[in-house]
C-alpha cells in the first residue's frame, strides 16, 4: 500500500488529467492519494472549483486540495483560509526546498499556520521549526521528487528528534513519479530512518491525516 497527499494534475504543472491520475495510482497500489495542485492567489478558486467537480465522482480515498506555491510569508495564513472556504481538504505549503528559490521564513510559516496539514520538501528544515511542527500537528513530508529529497536525510532526523510527524509523498507530476510500496519503504529507511520509524511514515501517520479530514468534514 502506498499513501500519497502530494500530487500534480493539469490543473497546474502535471501531466495527466485527475481521473487518470488516480486510476494510474491505485493499480500502482495506492491505497490512498491526494491531488494537490499548485496555486497562489491568482489561480486558487478555478483550481478547487475543477477539483471539487472532479471529486463528486472520484473514487473512495481520494482527496482534494493545494499546494499553497511561492506565496509570500505574510499572505500564507490568507491563502490558507480562502483554501479552507473553497473545499480544500488538504493543505501542504510548498516548504524552502534547497532547488527553488522559496520566500526565507515559508517554513516558519507553515508550521505556525492554523489549517496548515503539510509542509512540503522543507529543505534545512530548523529545530525549531520541527519543534512547532510537532506543537501544531503539521507533517514534515519526506519526498521521492528528485532535486527535493537532496534533503530527505537531515529532514527524517529533525523531525524525529523534535517528536513531528513525518510523511512519505511523491509530488508526482507525471505517471513515471508514482511509486509503489517496495521503493517507498527504501526511500524511508534510505533517509536513515529504522524499521519502526518506517511503519509509522507508511502505515501509521498517513490513517491519522485520513481521520483528520474525515474529522473536518464532520
Amino acid at each position: 500500500m502506498v499513501y500519497d497527499f502530494h500530487t500534480h494534475s493539469i490543473f497546474s504543472d502535471g501531466e495527466l488529467i485527475p481521473s487518470e491520475l488516480v486510476r494510474r495510482a491505485f493499480v500502482n497500489g495506492y491505497e490512498a492519494v491526494a491531488i494537490t495542485d499548485h496555486v497562489d492567489f491568482s489561480n486558487l478558486e478555478p483550481v478547487l472549483s475543477a477539483l471539487r467537480r472532479f471529486a463528486e465522482h472520484a473514487p473512495e480515498n481520494v482527496f482534494i486540495g493545494v499546494e499553497i506555491t511561492h506565496v509570500p510569508p505574510d499572505k500564507i495564513e490568507k491563502i490558507v483560509l480562502a483554501a479552507r472556504r473553497l473545499g480544500a481538504e488538504i493543505i501542504v505549503v510548498h516548504g524552502e526546498t534547497l532547488t527553488e528559490p522559496v520566500y526565507e521564513g515559508t517554513n516558519a510559516v507553515a508550521v505556525r499556520t492554523p489549517g496548515v496539514d503539510i509542509l512540503a520538501h522543507p529543505g534545512l528544515l530548523s529545530p525549531e521549526d520541527a519543534e512547532l511542527a510537532a506543537e501544531n500537528e503539521v507533517f514534515i513530508e519526506i519526498t521521492s521528487r528528485k532535486g527535493h529529497c537532496l534533503t530527505n536525510g537531515h529532514v527524517a532526523r529533525v523531525s524525529r528528534e523534535a517528536g513531528a510527524k513525518l510523511l512519505l509523498n511523491t509530488d508526482a507530476h507525471a505517471p513515471g513519479d508514482l511509486i509503489n510500496d517496495e521503493l517507498a519503504a527504501k526511500i524511508v529507511r534510505g533517509a536513515g530512518l529504522g524499521e519502526r520509524d518506517t511503519v509509522k511514515v507508511l502505515r501509521e501517520n498517513p490513517k491519522v491525516l485520513i481521520k483528520r479530514i474525515a474529522e473536518k468534514k464532520k
